[in-house]
């Protein structure tokens, strides 16, 4: 063989490894997606089947508001740890140990005798829930290094879909075999079989590669190298706030509708999906807009746009659809604009090697918050009605939002270097 046709068989061979290796990226990435899919299919179905348990248990409305959203608990303490954790395993271990045990603890509910067990296995579920999400934050926003926010952003796709399915799969579950236990149950199952094709797709090579590592990287410049930084600190806090007001919404919104507006099990879950068709047609232009634009321009504009979403919700047409009008635009602002670009802003605000542990940060603090978003709500609505506990736990959270995100400092965020 002449050392030119040695030559173009070497190129050809190196060629045909990358476009298998480029397929498989694309396999790994799609499988992790799905995973996360089943996540966010998880978190939506029990406020569509609450007034069910309601009604089986006897839980007033603040004790169902803690139920529905008190997994959010379990993903704030679990949060951090996770992001530790990573520092000693790898992300796909983390990741797959958290599929476990959500999907454990979405079936136990089934098995409850009551409101004390029932109230654990949902916390033990947003623990699942958390270690997942901070390993996919981490793998994703390091793999896809120089466009984190995008990346964060077709994760999110994952969520969207999910909360598009969730309801829809879970309403036909719930109405087929007359039990909200069905929906549970299958939604459990679907979670362990996402966990055998994460074992077969993703590779080390993906899953633990790190920003100067990761494929097209031209790496980045910027970025504190402590958490104890002056971004990280206000990115907390808005997540905080965000976390209270996107939890109010989805934790108790399809009670709402149900028990205050009195729509039929079919129409809230057609309005939910179309929460989660808004977040799936703007997650990935969120990201795009995230990495394009200053975060002073970004955030207090989508916590502006949240703001006046929510107040129609709550003080706007009581038709179905308007209702169902507002919550898909309700999805582009908040599981759309606002979660892409806090998750995108906290991991910038650091050195990329503290990536997962930012990850970390933000899904304790978001989560965290979350945990008594459905309580404080529900307390609410019990006093002063529905439509005033939108206006404090969603319009004016938005509203303090839009003011504190002017404090975010663009000049020291990660930046690509060109």
């Amino acid at each position: 063989m002449t050392v030119t046709a040695a030559s173009e068989a070497s190129e050809t061979s190196a060629v045909d490894f990358r476009a298998k290796l480029t397929l498989a990226a694309a396999v790994a990435v799609l499988v992790m997606i799905l995973s996360y899919c089943v996540n966010a299919m998880d978190r939506t179905i029990f406020p569509l089947i609450l007034s069910d348990v309601r009604k089986e248990f006897g839980f007033d409305l603040k004790d169902a508001g803690l139920m529905s959203t008190v997994f959010t608990f379990g993903m704030a303490i679990a949060g951090l740890p996770t992001g530790y954790l990573m520092s000693r395993f790898s992300r796909k271990s983390v990741m797959q140990i958290g599929i476990f045990i959500y999907s454990t603890a979405t079936i136990l509910p089934a098995l409850a005798y009551g409101f004390s067990d029932m109230l654990l296995y949902r916390g033990l579920s947003g623990i699942g829930e958390a270690m997942q999400l901070t390993a996919l934050l981490a793998i994703f926003s390091s793999f896809f290094n120089n466009h984190r926010a995008a990346a964060v952003g077709v994760l999110n796709l994952a969520y969207a879909v999910g909360a598009i399915i969730g309801p829809m799969l879970g309403t036909l579950l719930l109405t087929s075999y007359m039990s909200w236990r069905a929906p549970m149950i299958g939604f459990g199952v679907l979670g362990f079989v996402m966990m055998v094709f994460v074992v077969l797709a993703v590779r080390p090579w993906l899953s633990e590669a790190n920003s100067a590592a990761a494929p097209g990287s031209k790496g980045t410049i910027g970025g504190a190298s402590s958490l104890a930084n002056r971004n990280t600190v206000v990115l907390t806090i808005l997540s905080v706030l965000f976390g209270l007001a996107l939890y109010g919404f989805l934790g108790m919104y399809p009670t709402f509708l149900r028990e205050h507006l009195h729509f039929a099990p079919a129409q809230i879950g057609q309005a939910m999906s179309l929460y989660g068709l808004g977040a799936l047609i703007s997650s990935v232009g969120a990201g795009w807009l995230g990495d394009r634009f200053s975060p002073r321009l970004v955030l207090p504009l989508s916590f502006l746009f949240g703001a006046i979403v929510c107040a129609l919700l709550f003080d706007g047409p009581a038709e179905f659809g308007a209702q169902a009008v507002f919550s898909f635009v309700l999805g582009i602002a908040f599981s759309g604009m606002l979660f892409v670009n806090l998750v995108g802003y906290s991991v910038r605000a650091v050195t990329g090697d503290l990536a997962g542990r930012a990850s970390g940060v933000f899904v304790t603090s978001l989560y965290g918050a979350a945990t008594i978003a459905g309580f404080v709500i529900g307390w609410l609505a019990n006093l002063f009605g529905w439509t005033l506990a939108g206006n404090i736990q969603l319009v004016l959270l938005c509203g303090i939002g839009m003011v504190v995100s002017l404090l975010v400092s663009p000049a020291t965020l990660a930046k690509r270097v060109i």
